[in-house]
């Protein structure tokens, strides 16, 4: 099971895509008027508009594998989708839950306001990391298929698409180290018989994502692997650009000795001492002395004084 979170600004273009999908079934709603896609959303403008924000959608999409397709009835697809919003914070809030299966693999669709029903902004604080952690957590729970690790996959063994998906996976993996860009990577890779496309946002020259074809088979990066993805890859090639330091600038130099903040210089305290005893010996010895006149006693007073 694996989730995959968009936050949006607007209901309209989500709610139309979830619904107007071929084969798509509306299995829950909570808290939408549900006579039409204009009713939902209308719904659910009036409940963000009590707390504007720039982007009050989340669009979750569960995914699950295509192993399990025979125990992810709707009510099981339900259950889990409900479970998963409850542990993510989503169940005081309004949603939709649709099912697609225009995939091989069974998924469902959830639109959630990201403003619940007391006017409050839902945290989206670390929601990747969770998201992650309650997936694991509820295809444990099930007993959900776990993928093996892609190094440990028997390539003989596999069917198409997977086998194609296999290899450009391989030839990824094995050419991204060799490339310092992506005009690199894209030559390196046509060589071995994979097109490149880069998918861009709009009308912009933005790049959101990248596609790889071989064999006929088209996959987005994040389907071959989330390490395929195209900000994972232009981290990995980004990082190729900087220069390698020598064994002499990686390693760190010896420090000082830091000396102790009450350290006594012996030498200083010595020379010190001398001089101030030398000094007050030949003050004494020129000091002039006085001399004593002893006082008159009480007798030699009374006596004076008759």
């Amino acid at each position: 099971m694996i989730a995959k979170i968009v936050q949006g600004r607007g209901f309209k273009g989500v709610v139309g895509y979830v619904l107007d999908k071929v084969g798509a079934q509306l299995l829950f709603a909570e808290g939408v008027r549900t006579r039409d896609k204009d009713t939902i959303v209308s719904s659910f403008i009036a409940q963000s508009s009590a707390n504007p924000i720039s982007k009050p959608v989340a669009h979750v999409s569960l995914n699950f594998s295509a192993q399990d397709a025979a125990k992810l009835t709707d009510a099981a697809m339900a259950k889990i989708a409900a479970e998963y919003m409850a542990q993510m914070g989503y169940d005081n809030t309004q949603f939709i839950m649709v099912r697609h299966t225009d995939r091989s693999h069974p998924h469902i669709h959830l639109v959630i306001n990201r403003i619940d029903n007391n006017g409050k902004r839902i945290s989206d604080k670390n929601e990747r990391f969770r998201s992650t952690k309650i997936c694991r957590e509820l295809t444990e729970k099930y007993g959900l298929y776990v993928a093996p690790d892609k190094q440990n996959v028997n390539r003989h063994r596999l069917r198409e698409p997977d086998k194609t998906k296999y290899e450009i996976y391989d030839a990824i993996k094995a050419t991204v180290p060799r490339c310092r860009n992506w005009n690199e990577l894209t030559v390196a890779l046509e060589k071995q018989g994979i097109t490149t496309d880069f998918r861009y946002n709009g009308n912009t020259n933005k790049i959101q994502g990248i596609r790889f074809a071989m064999n006929g088979y088209t996959f987005n990066g994040s389907q071959i692997d989330r390490s395929c993805s195209y900000s994972k890859l232009d981290f990995q090639l980004s990082q190729s650009q900087k220069p390698v330091l020598s064994a002499a600038e990686v390693s760190p130099k010896p420090k000082p000795k830091p000396k102790p903040k009450h350290a006594i210089n012996l030498r200083k305290c010595k020379f010190s001492f001398e001089r101030t005893f030398r000094f007050s010996t030949i003050r004494h010895r020129l000091r002039p002395q006085r001399s004593r006149v002893p006082s008159p006693t009480k007798k030699e007073e009374k006596e004076k004084r008759n």
